[in-house]
């Protein structure tokens, strides 16, 4: 092992040796330290993923009709409840407003019925009385028996006809409402199809025509993008993400996994992957991020603090870095063992010590093993 060492030196030196023998100018080249850092694994999309809203409704109506108001217009913000479109009701309005009216003669009739029915009920307990006394026939009592038990009945029959006509003023006003369309959540008009004057037809089943009003929420977002399936199977749930997207470059914003489809995509000359959804941690209040928008996601597998780290574009195949002899100038291949590894870092488990400086420009000219070098120090 120590002859081996002495050859390496050796070999080394004659090196150094030749290169001021020749008179050869050291080659200027970017070197980084070995230094302690945070290293994470990490999984990204394959292809740009989307900015989604949690709830995006494309409301139609229910029925056809006339379009008689149109209340909101294209990116108006609305509320849950809020009247969007009214076709043309005012037979159904005529037929709700009879409803209510039969509702309250029919309230009416049951004061009529059921007083009529106390008023016998007394006259049938004052008869009670006097047939105990003998002072009235067996066939009077009876009567008044019998007008009680009716009107009795009567009051019961006119309180079953307000249930009826209450049903009745409910399904009128149930088939008033299919004419108007509300918003069923908070959010902002992103399209409108239609105009006042113009009839509008509910879609045909299986027969998708454009949506009266597509509604978007604005007030949850998540990007939806695909993950090759070999790097998907170690994604969970609730794992931490950053979000980036080219409208606004050099911003990073959290989030955290939502959903992982359950199957896997298999498009033609594409790679299989599987559709990530990953949900805001909280909105920008500086920023308006717009639905399609294009963005990517990168998902944290794990992470660890303070370890030896590298810049993961200084390894070379073989898990090898060019690690520079400050005492001869020249730069010499070192191995080292990796962990975690990302696109830009490298964990060093072992082969290499903190402090050490490694070649960071690979690509310049002539810096190779034994090459004579100038160090140009990278910050």
């Amino acid at each position: 092992m120590n002859n081996t060492l002495l050859g390496v030196v050796s070999i080394l030196g004659v090196a150094a040796l030749y290169w001021q023998l020749h008179g050869e100018d050291p080659i200027a080249v970017r070197l980084t330290p070995v230094e302690q850092g945070r290293v994470e694994a990490t999984v990204a999309n394959t292809r740009a993923g989307t900015i989604k809203a949690c709830q995006r409704s494309r409301l139609s109506m229910p029925i056809g009709g006339q379009v008689d108001e149109l209340l909101v217009d294209e990116g108006d913000r609305v509320e849950k409840g809020q009247l969007l479109i009214q076709l043309w009701n005012e037979d159904q309005q005529a037929r709700v407003a009879e409803a209510k009216t039969r509702v309250t003669g029919a309230k009416e009739t049951v004061k009529q019925s059921c007083h009529n029915a106390a008023l016998d009920a007394r006259e049938l307990k004052r008869k009670q009385g006097l047939a105990a006394k003998k002072l009235v026939s067996e066939e009077a009592l009876d009567a008044a028996q019998t007008r009680a038990s009716v009107s009795s009945f009567a009051c019961a029959k006119a309180r079953a006809g307000v249930e009826t006509a209450q049903a009745t003023l409910a399904l009128q006003a149930a088939l008033l409402e299919k004419t108007r369309l509300r918003a069923p959540f908070t959010g902002v008009i992103a399209e409108i199809n239609g105009e006042v004057g113009e009839y509008i037809t509910p879609s045909p089943p299986g027969i998708a025509t454009p949506p009266a009003v597509d509604l978007i929420a604005l007030d949850c977002l998540y990007v939806s993008a695909p993950i090759d399936e070999v790097d998907a199977a170690a994604i969970e749930l609730n794992m931490p993400a950053r979000i980036s997207l080219d409208a606004f470059r050099g911003r990073i914003f959290k989030g955290h996994v939502s959903r992982i489809a359950p199957y896997v995509k298999a498009l033609e000359k594409q790679a299989r992957t599987v559709d990530v959804e990953v949900a805001f941690d909280a909105l920008p209040d500086d920023l308006t991020l717009l639905i399609g928008y294009s963005a990517d996601i990168e998902i944290i597998l794990s992470q660890r603090d303070n370890v030896l780290r590298i810049p993961t574009e200084t390894v070379i195949d073989g898990n090898r870095v060019l690690l520079f002899d400050a005492t001869t100038g020249l730069l010499g291949y070192r191995q080292f063992k990796p962990g975690l590894s990302n696109w830009t870092s490298t964990e060093v488990v072992e082969g290499l010590s903190e402090g050490d400086e490694i070649l960071l420009s690979l690509d310049t000219e002539g810096a190779i093993e034994g090459a004579l070098v100038e160090p140009a120090r990278h910050n």
